[in-house]
């Protein structure tokens, strides 16, 4: 079973588009540009919850631009 996570991401003034091309490449890793409150979601993948920590602290927060997040890990889904 699989860890999965939103990071609901703020940036800095106009690097938008520079911080999303950086985190769509990473594996694992949606990143999609919304409207609201926060500039960028991104969807998490991870064999378990520390794995998706680890991608949260090491390929999104080491992303130049990015100001805030809020990760909230998923715990339980419906399809």
């Amino acid at each position: 079973m699989t860890s999965k996570a939103y990071v609901l991401i703020d940036t800095e003034i106009g690097k938008v588009e520079r911080v999303a091309e950086a985190l769509c490449c990473k594996p694992g890793m949606i990143a999609d540009i919304v409207t609201g409150p926060h500039d960028i979601i991104a969807v998490v993948q991870a064999a378990d919850p520390d794995g998706v920590a680890k991608t949260v602290m090491t390929d999104i927060h080491g992303v130049p631009g990015i100001v805030r997040t809020i990760t909230c890990l998923v715990v339980q889904s419906k399809t």
